[in-house]
């Protein structure tokens, strides 16, 4: 075992009560165990004894000239493991047996990807992490045009393992829990912003198998870009071609409207006015904040239990598990800090108990959406199920 204040664990006390622990894999990508304020966990973490293979090379973007989008192309994710049972988990706590990702007990855990769609390699090196052959240069560069343009897909992905158990999702947790995920989401993001190369972090949690999910462990991903998603540039462009404070009126005109299915002092969630999908949800933080890093205590406090309410009400929809996208969106590292505020986008392809909504010809090919469910009758069913369940 290695204790906390061995060389291979670094442990700092972070807001909350939460205790982070850095150490490092097998192959040398990092790893952080979170702590829950009062855990019964010991400090020692055990060293991760595998044999592992070097990680694959660092993937590619090539921009497609036709729209300016980057596509990176990562063939080593091919090979993923596809819904494997409790005794295979790669994300529960190593045995004897099951030789997975994470060698101790945890709380929380977050540690590099694998197979990334984006890094290892940085612009410069770090770390020990080693420079792009062929880095981005810039957001200018970046936004020009030209057939066979590519460039390294530098960045970093990471997946965060909300519990040791092996099914469940966010929702499922305690709100001691949700605050230890809400801080470490607000340290990867203050510490991936700081990367070079990175412009965007974005955490998501994919929940459900028509969702596209390969492991039923409770989890996210953190993705670190290289680039401004294509959803931020357009979110840009539409506060460049409105009003800088854009997004706050937005959040007031919603919250003066029947679309609001829950809030408290520092939060509200509201089905939005053009709502795409049959289930979409959103929730902003009342004052400006561009990021995760960037939420006072309060604000982390009050969205934990809040965020826990919304997602508890959206699977008491059915009877059933609802999957879902959780979003969230987060201003730009360099660009637009003072415009775009940080929103959680949760977005459901369910439209009944039995009935998905499929992207096909208009939406999927032309991005021309039509919607079924009006969003005013999607918040009154969402607050309607919301008042059905307990206080978590």
């Amino acid at each position: 075992m290695n204790t906390a204040d061995s060389p291979e664990t670094q442990t700092t006390e972070l807001s909350g009560g939460v205790t982070k622990r850095r150490t490092v894999l097998a192959d040398g990508r990092e790893l952080f165990y979170f702590d829950d304020p009062g855990t019964a966990l010991g400090a020692e973490r055990a060293v991760d004894a595998r044999t592992l293979d070097p990680r694959p090379e660092t993937a590619t973007m090539r921009q497609d000239v036709l729209t300016g989008d980057w596509i990176t192309f990562a063939t080593k994710r091919q090979n993923r493991v596809m819904m494997p049972g409790a005794d295979a988990d790669p994300l529960a706590p190593q045995t004897a047996s099951n030789p997975s990702e994470v060698p101790s007990l945890y709380d929380v855990a977050v540690f590099e990807n694998r197979s990334p769609a984006f890094g290892p390699a940085l612009n410069s090196a770090t770390g020990g992490v080693p420079a792009a052959v062929n880095p981005t240069r810039g957001l200018d560069d970046l936004a020009e045009l030209g057939i066979g343009r590519t460039r390294t897909s530098v960045g970093r992905c990471e997946v965060v393992c909300f519990s040791p158990e092996h099914s469940g999702s966010f929702g499922t947790q305690s709100v001691t829990r949700a605050r230890t995920v809400i801080e470490a989401w607000a340290d990867r993001t203050a510490a991936l912003s700081a990367l070079p190369g990175i412009e965007q972090v974005f955490p998501f949690e994919n929940r459900g198998e028509a969702i596209g999910v390969t492991l039923p462990h409770p989890h996210g991903q953190i993705y670190a870009y290289p680039y401004i998603t294509p959803r931020t540039q357009r979110l840009l462009d539409s506060i460049h071609r409105t009003v800088p404070d854009l997004m706050t009126r937005v959040l007031d005109s919603e919250r003066d409207s029947e679309r609001v299915v829950l809030q408290g002092e520092h939060w509200t969630a509201f089905v939005p006015f053009a709502a795409r999908w049959p289930l979409e949800v959103q929730l902003m933080p009342h004052r400006h904040v561009p990021d995760f890093a960037a939420l006072s205590d309060a604000e982390r406090d009050e969205l934990a239990p809040l965020y826990l309410r919304l997602l508890r009400g959206v699977d008491a929809l059915y009877e059933t598990p609802t999957p879902y996208i959780a979003a969230w969106h987060q201003a730009p590292v360099h660009a637009g800090r003072e415009t775009v505020r940080m929103r959680l986008e949760l977005t459901s392809p369910r439209r009944a108990a039995d009935k998905l909504k499929f992207l096909a010809g208009s939406e999927a090919a032309m991005s021309a959406w039509t919607a079924e469910i009006l969003p005013e009758d999607a918040a009154e069913r969402l607050r309607s199920a919301i008042a059905s369940i307990p206080q978590p």
